[in-house]
C-alpha cells in the first residue's frame, strides 16, 4: 500500500530537516519585521533591500548554473513580466505594508489562504476540476478568513491598522496563490535560477519608485546591530535560504508531506510570536485558524480518481 507521505529514495531525515528549516525561517519572519517596521523603517523601502538583494543573488547564481540559458520572446516573456509584478513586486509590496498594520498570527494564517486561491486559480485558467468538497473547503477558508479580518487584536497586542493591514494580507495571499499557478509552466520549461533572476529583475523594476524614496530617507544611524542583523536575515535567509531548501526538498517529497508544513509554519508562528510578546493567542483566533485550517485541508484534499492514478504511477 503507497503511503500518502511517499518521498523519493533520499534520506527522510534531510527532507524533513530542509521543509522543517524553510518553515522556520519564514515564520521567525513574522515577530522579527515587527522590529524593523516601521519603528525603523518603512514596508516599502525593506522591501526594496529584500528585493534588491535578491535579485543581485539570483543573477550570479543565474550566470553559473545556466549562463546561456534565455527566456523566450512572447509568451514565455510576458508570463515571466506577468510573475514578476505579481509574484515579487505587489506580492512583497502587500505582504510587508500588511504585516506593519496587523498581528503576526492574523498575517500567518491568512497567508495559509494561498492554496485555495491556488485551486481557484488552477480551475479558471487550468480547466482543473472543482469537487464538492473542495467548493466547501473554499467556502469555509474565505469565511474564516472573513471572521479573522473583522476581528480586534488581543488585548495588550494593538496594532497600527489591523484591518487594512488584513486586507492587505488577503491581498498578498490572492497575488501569490496566482503567481504559484503561473509561474508553474515557467519553472518546468527553464531552470529556476533563470526564472527566478528574471521575476526578481521585474520586481525590482515595480518597487524601485515606490521604494526608493523612503529607503533613501530612512536613518540608518539608528539601527542598532540586532536591527541590522534582522534586516540581513530577511535578504539572506528569507528570500535566498529559504527558498533553496523548500525547493529542494519538493525535488523528492510528496506533495502531501510538503503541504503538511504549511501547517506547520503557523504553528512556529504562534509560538515565537507568544515568545518574543509580539502576539498572543485567544480563544477567538483559534477558532477562526481552525475554520481556515479545515478549509485549506478540504481544499487540498486530490480528487480519488487523481489520487487513484497518483498511486498506480508510483506503484
Amino acid at each position: 500500500m503507497t503511503s500518502a507521505f511517499y518521498v523519493l529514495p533520499m534520506s527522510p531525515f534531510r527532507i524533513h530537516a530542509a521543509l522543517f528549516g524553510a518553515a522556520l525561517i519564514y515564520a521567525a519572519t513574522y515577530s522579527l519585521a515587527k522590529d524593523l517596521m516601521p519603528a525603523y523603517i518603512l514596508p516599502q523601502a525593506a522591501v526594496v533591500w529584500r528585493i534588491v538583494g535578491a535579485a543581485l543573488v539570483f543573477a550570479l547564481l543565474k550566470r553559473w548554473a545556466a549562463p546561456h540559458e534565455r527566456i523566450a520572446a512572447g509568451a514565455d516573456t510576458w508570463r515571466a513580466i506577468a510573475c514578476g509584478i505579481l509574484g515579487i513586486g505587489v506580492n512583497q509590496l502587500a505582504f510587508f505594508k500588511g504585516l506593519a498594520l496587523t498581528t503576526p498570527i492574523n498575517a500567518a494564517l491568512l497567508q495559509t489562504l494561498t492554496p485555495i486561491v491556488v485551486v481557484l486559480a488552477s480551475a479558471a485558467l487550468l480547466g482543473e476540476r472543482l469537487t464538492p468538497a473542495r467548493l466547501l473547503g473554499v467556502g469555509l477558508g474565505t469565511l474564516g478568513a472573513a471572521l479573522l479580518i473583522l476581528s480586534r487584536p488581543a488585548a495588550g497586542h494593538a496594532a497600527a491598522n489591523p484591518l487594512l493591514g488584513n486586507l492587505y494580507l488577503l491581498c498578498n495571499a490572492a497575488v501569490f496563490g496566482l503567481y504559484v499557478v503561473l509561474v508553474g509552466p515557467l519553472m518546468r520549461k527553464y531552470h529556476a535560477f533563470t526564472v527566478l533572476a528574471r521575476c526578481f529583475l521585474v520586481g525590482v523594476v515595480v518597487v524601485l519608485p515606490l521604494g526608493l524614496p523612503d529607503a533613501i530617507a530612512t536613518d540608518y544611524g539608528r539601527f542598532t546591530l540586532k536591527i541590522w542583523a534582522e534586516l540581513g536575515y530577511m535578504v539572506v535567509f528569507l528570500t535566498i535560504l529559504a527558498y533553496l531548501l523548500n525547493n529542494w526538498a519538493l525535488k523528492y517529497a510528496s506533495p502531501a508531506l510538503s503541504g503538511v508544513y504549511i501547517y506547520v509554519q503557523q504553528v512556529l508562528v504562534v509560538l515565537i510570536a507568544v515568545a518574543l510578546g509580539t502576539d498572543a493567542v485567544t480563544f477567538d483566533k483559534a477558532w477562526q485558524a481552525a475554520i481556515i485550517f479545515l478549509g485549506v485541508w478540504l481544499v487540498g484534499r486530490r480528487p480519488k480518481v487523481a489520487a487513484a492514478a497518483e498511486v498506480e504511477t508510483a506503484d
